[in-house]
């Protein structure tokens, strides 16, 4: 069995910064502007339905490569976040009305799409009583309703201020795959989501199970912020204890100044030795690259996802 320990800066660009100086981004993190046919089309979809996507928002590396597939992640309760986590590129401040006709936009533009799976997530609004757990309910049931093959995956903010029956709202709804982000490991918690608990969130995920055994539960975080290894090992162990399925694990880029430092850029070898140690630890599915995002290849992954379980299934 391939040793798990990564040799100490086995590249010049793996090096941790120094002072306030920002690390070279390495040539495994770049990729191509968008600017194929298939990516404008996608584009011009949204707009035509003036809906928010995380993948703009949120500065995703990988939007040239999913738009021009026609995948894209949509952003619900609008642009602007109650919180503000240092690593976000979102706007915080005052959210907003609820736009009542946005879970039939969604449902629309899914539909132009062809999505046979379509990702929802949403800013935190810790404005409304219920966090938007209503209106994520009402985006499924409208997509269940206009496109009733597509398979449904939510990426929700935890919830903090709401009781229990705003997950239970959601999960009544029926989403096929229930993900909420940890984000970084507990210690960095104060700096990177000082809004947020990180127990809590590991509850929220294991709620959602007990709920509905049969719903797949996702969480991710992300590597660069400065965590150590053993920090994340633990992670990964509290997250199979609260009956996670499938864990993501990607690089952090610094959206502005602003933002979280850059501790470093993690080499593909340390991603793919977490992706090895996960997978020991018996989640269903694993994807830890540099490039590795919350939604990136998510209906793909949907599919593996289904034939783990059925493999495990088979086995027992």
């Amino acid at each position: 069995m391939r040793d798990l320990t990564i040799p100490q800066q086995r590249h010049p660009e793996k090096a941790h910064r120094k002072d306030n100086q920002q690390p070279k981004k390495p040539s495994w993190i770049r990729v191509k502007a968008p600017t194929s046919a298939e990516y404008k089309q996608t584009r011009n979809i949204i707009r035509e339905n003036r809906l928010v996507t995380v993948c703009e928002e949120a500065g995703c590396p990988n939007v040239g490569e999913c738009w021009s597939q026609g995948h894209a992640t949509m952003m619900i309760m609008g642009e602007i976040c109650t919180r503000g986590c240092t690593f976000c590129n979102i706007a915080t401040g005052r959210p907003d009305k609820l736009d009542i006709f946005e879970p039939v936009r969604v449902a629309n533009t899914v539909q132009k799409l062809g999505l046979s799976h379509v990702v929802i997530t949403s800013v935190d609004r810790d404005d409304l009583e219920d966090g938007g757990a209503v209106h994520f309910a009402k985006t499924i049931n409208a997509i269940r309703r206009k496109c009733p093959k597509t398979t449904i995956e939510i990426l929700t903010p935890d919830f903090l201020k709401c009781d229990d029956k705003a997950i239970k709202v959601i999960v009544d709804a029926g989403p096929d795959v229930f993900n909420h982000n940890l984000e970084t490991v507990p210690g960095l918690y104060p700096m990177v989501r000082p809004g947020a608990r990180y127990f809590h969130s590991l509850r929220l995920l294991q709620r959602v199970k007990e709920l509905s055994p049969t719903i797949f539960t996702k969480s991710g975080i992300m590597v660069g912020l400065g965590e150590d290894r053993q920090s994340v090992f633990q992670v990964m162990d509290d997250m199979r204890a609260a009956d996670i399925d499938f864990l993501t694990i990607g690089q952090y880029l610094q959206p502005t100044p602003k933002h979280h430092k850059v501790d470093r850029f993690v080499h593909p070898d340390e991603f793919e030795s977490y992706e090895k140690a996960a997978i020991g630890k018996g989640f269903l599915l694993v994807s830890a690259t540099p490039l590795t995002r919350s939604s990136y290849h998510a209906g793909e992954d949907f599919r593996r996802l289904q034939l783990a379980r059925n493999k495990l299934f088979a086995r027992s």
